[in-house]
């Protein structure tokens, strides 16, 4: 039976194996990215049930919309030319801003952004926050959630997959996913790993620039994420690049996203 299950695993991750636009990383998934999106929409219902988004006449939710509305565009037209549309297969884009005063943002599978109201505070302009949703959508067109959430799995039911996952564990299933996303947490915590990051660090500026904002931009918001200070884990312990290293990779990045820059 073990034997079984393992070989049963072992093809899964198998099928699962595909390549990270950006930095072409293997990575493994081990569920139906169609099943991440059934799930995502169950749970984006139940954030914007709990907390409301602000109206859409609102000034600042247009701006959101606006935003969000190039880079889905822009993303459309970087996967069509790189071959790669199944990743946004089954996407219905969807930008909603919700009057909360964490520093946050996040991008489930399928589309569904929503940023937090304490976040405009950081961003303080148009282009930086381009930087951020762009930086959000990447994690999802990378597939980081799905990877995330198929090493948690492995970890909660050792293998035997979401569906025994979902009857015997329900709730601990549920805040797999919900960690899977970032939701809820800071932005800048743990959330996803040091290689995640930097490429969606990097797939981000893509799309940002490719949607007419300038991607320079990234460098000023993350020197103003580090000046807001706090204690942070020494880099060696945290899952995300230091501020300092950040800003160094996204300088180092930089050359190659300003070769999809055209300003709108």
């Amino acid at each position: 039976m073990i034997k079984n299950i393992t070989l049963a695993l072992l093809l899964t991750v198998f099928a699962g194996c595909s390549k990270v636009p950006i930095s072409g990383r293997r990575q493994l998934h081990l569920l139906p990215e169609s099943l991440m999106i059934n799930m995502s929409l169950s749970n984006y219902s139940d954030v914007l049930k709990k907390t409301p988004p602000v109206a859409a006449s609102d000034a600042n939710a247009q701006m959101i919309n606006r935003v969000g509305q190039k880079i889905a565009a822009a993303v459309g037209k970087y996967v069509k030319q790189k071959k790669i549309s199944s990743r946004t297969k089954g996407f219905k884009w969807e930008f909603r801003l919700i009057n909360d005063q964490t520093v946050n943002a996040w991008c489930m599978p399928g589309g569904k952004v929503v940023v937090y109201t304490g976040l405009l505070a950081i961003t303080k302009n148009e282009n930086a926050l381009a930087v951020v949703m762009g930086h959000e959508i990447a994690h999802a067109i990378a597939r980081h959630g799905n990877e995330r959430m198929s090493q948690g799995l492995l970890v909660l039911t050792g293998g035997l997959g979401l569906q025994v996952a979902l009857m015997n564990k329900p709730q601990e299933t549920q805040n797999v996913f919900m960690q899977s996303y970032g939701i809820g947490s800071q932005l800048g915590m743990l959330k996803y790993s040091r290689v995640h990051e930097s490429e969606s660090d990097k797939l981000g500026l893509v799309f940002c620039a490719m949607a007419g904002y300038n991607p320079n931009e990234a460098v000023d918001f993350w020197k103003r994420m580090s000046a807001l200070g706090g204690a942070k884990p020494p880099q060696i312990l945290s899952t995300h690049p230091s501020d300092e290293t950040r800003i160094k990779d996204l300088k180092a990045f930089m050359p190659q996203a300003m070769k999809y820059y055209k300003p709108s």
